[in-house]
């Protein structure tokens, strides 16, 4: 039969505290360098990726809608000569 040591166990115990403090400590690094990225971004004024893609299509659409009125037009262009 095996007996546990106390000092095995206890320096055990003790890294195991360690692991989730820095688990805790790098989960917090993390939020706080995203909140800094997020303001410093935002100081910019850069656009998000929604916004982005959102006047992307406004623009292709109006691109569309310039196309069929420039066919409309050569059509009646044509069709008064």
């Amino acid at each position: 039969m095996q007996t546990r040591n106390k000092f095995l166990d206890d320096m055990s115990q003790l890294m195991t505290n360690a692991m989730g403090v820095a688990q805790g400590a790098k989960t917090e690094a993390e939020t706080a360098m995203k909140s800094l990225m997020d303001r410093w971004l935002a100081d910019r004024d850069f656009v998000t990726r929604e916004e982005f893609d959102a006047v992307r299509l406004m623009a292709q659409k109006a691109r569309e809608e310039n196309e069929a009125l420039k066919a409309r037009l050569d059509a009646l262009e044509k069709s008064a000569k």
